[in-house]
């Protein structure tokens, strides 16, 4: 079995595991006695904190070990935001925040403050700009990823941390997904990690709060960590978590380079072997590990299955694949095309024959699901059975009802249709399926149709397309 989903949790490193073992036995007591088991629990602990900040770039004082990254966002956007409530109540995020920052964000808002939203281009970058721009003297705090963890992209964390330093404002970083590669650069104010990402155990989150920054740590303060992680520590898995954090970055620019000529393989033959694929993210400025891509007529949870049949473990972000039903929060802000989206994450010591299998079975895989949905040609095809289920208005303006159906139907079921109608002709799809608002516009993109836009509908929404070609 090839896992590829590393962004997700990486594989335990042999130096974490080794750590974490030897810690079990030295590492049982209570750091805050003053025994012997606890002064040696303590070594322990002053030990990986210094090692974990030597890697972050802090100083050993300014960095908390927390009980998840996520845990430690929500401490970091709370903390901050209290420490500086005489300023204001306004908060500057991205749209492509992982999870963690947009549900404090959402909390944030909740409670009475006001949050800004920064779109990102369709590589999933944020302009610096849309950072100067949004802030203001009543602005609390900003949040930027170091690396998107869903496409790869880098972001442009230096220069919005120029920016927000000017102005006075702290930025939080969440650098879950870089940290193994290196430190954050820029005169950031507060960063978050999590160690199952960099191939330490999982349960353990690091929160950095640098000196002059603002912060009240929220909730029953406890005289641990701080006061910014309550409850006793997890002194293995801390061992564990900062051992593999020096291990990888000691084989970091090695790594870095292997990985990254095997995602660019990935990103060049991927478009060459299967039809109708949106290879996202940033080319150039990504994480060397990580590369998505979306195929056309694609069920993207049928997909997953095919590939863990054929002996990989990959993600997605279609809302195939979601309780939710609704594509990835990232996909939607970088508008790209959602449906049969693939994320593979290369892990540390991915092997190159495993990725050429990847790219051999893929193919097969894609075409085997698009069968399954009935999926046309690459071409507009001629007049087709799927047009006498279209009702509307003559040649000139189909009508199809996907209501009900999820995607990729209300796109496949377009496809067919599009020839019917002559150059000049329109198609409106109706479909209530959050998907069509991105994956419609993607498809007109993909086949140089014209997107003439969306109407609300009794249910759902109505996307009328021109044919040109």
């Amino acid at each position: 079995m090839s896992y590829f989903d590393a962004a997700s949790a990486a594989p335990l490193h042999p130096v974490a595991r080794q750590a974490l073992l030897a810690s079990l036995d030295e590492g049982w007591a209570d750091p805050a006695r003053l025994y012997r088991e606890g002064r040696r629990a303590r070594l322990l602990l002053d030990a990986a904190r210094e090692a974990t900040a030597e890697a972050v770039g802090c100083r050993p004082d300014e960095l908390t070990f927390t009980s998840s990254g996520t845990r430690a966002v929500h401490t970091a956007v709370a903390g901050a935001s209290a420490g500086r409530r005489r300023v204001g109540r306004h908060l500057i995020v991205s749209a492509v925040e992982h999870s963690s920052v947009l549900h404090s964000a959402e909390a944030f808002e909740a409670a009475g403050g006001e949050v800004t939203r920064a779109p990102v281009t369709r590589t999933g970058a944020v302009a610096v700009e849309s950072y100067a721009e949004a802030l203001r003297s009543g602005t609390a705090l900003a949040c930027l990823q170091s690396a998107n963890h869903e496409v790869g992209t880098e972001q442009p964390v230096a220069a919005v941390a120029e920016a927000c330093r000017a102005a006075g404002v702290p930025l939080l970083v969440d650098a879950a997904q870089s940290l193994a590669w290196g430190a954050v650069e820029g005169p950031w104010s507060l960063l978050t990690g999590s160690a199952h990402k960099w191939g330490g155990p999982s349960g353990v989150g690091l929160l950095v709060v640098r000196k002059g920054t603002r912060f009240a740590a929220q909730g029953p303060v406890d005289e641990r960590e701080s006061g910014r992680a309550a409850g006793f520590e997890n002194l293995p898995a801390i061992v564990a978590a900062a051992a593999s954090l020096r291990a990888m970055r000691a084989e970091a620019a090695a790594e870095a380079a292997r990985l990254r000529d095997l995602t660019a393989r990935i990103r060049e033959r991927v478009a060459d072997v299967v039809p109708d694929v949106e290879v996202v993210g940033d080319p150039i400025r990504r994480l060397p590990g990580i590369v998505t891509f979306s195929c056309l007529y694609v069920d993207g949870e049928a997909l997953l299955h095919e590939l863990d049949r054929a002996g990989f473990s990959v993600s997605s972000g279609s809302s195939c694949t979601s309780s939710t039903l609704t594509p990835s929060h990232v996909l939607r802000a970088m508008g790209v095309l959602s449906e049969g989206n693939v994320r593979v994450s290369l892990p540390w010591g991915a092997a190159e024959e495993d990725v050429e299998r990847f790219l051999a079975v893929l193919p097969g895989a894609v075409a085997g699901v698009r069968d399954k949905l009935g999926a046309p040609a690459s071409a507009p095809a001629p007049a087709s059975a799927a047009a006498a289920d279209a009702e509307g208005e003559g040649r000139e303006g189909l009508v199809v009802d996907a209501l009900g159906r999820r995607c990729p139907i209300p796109v496949i079921e377009l496809a067919k249709v599009i020839g019917d109608v002559p150059v000049g002709g329109t198609v409106r799809v109706l479909s209530d399926d959050e998907a069509a608002r991105l994956d419609i516009p993607a498809w007109c993109e993909m086949r140089g149709q014209e997107y003439l836009g969306e109407e609300p509908a009794d249910r759902g929404a109505v996307y009328t397309v021109r044919r040109t070609s």
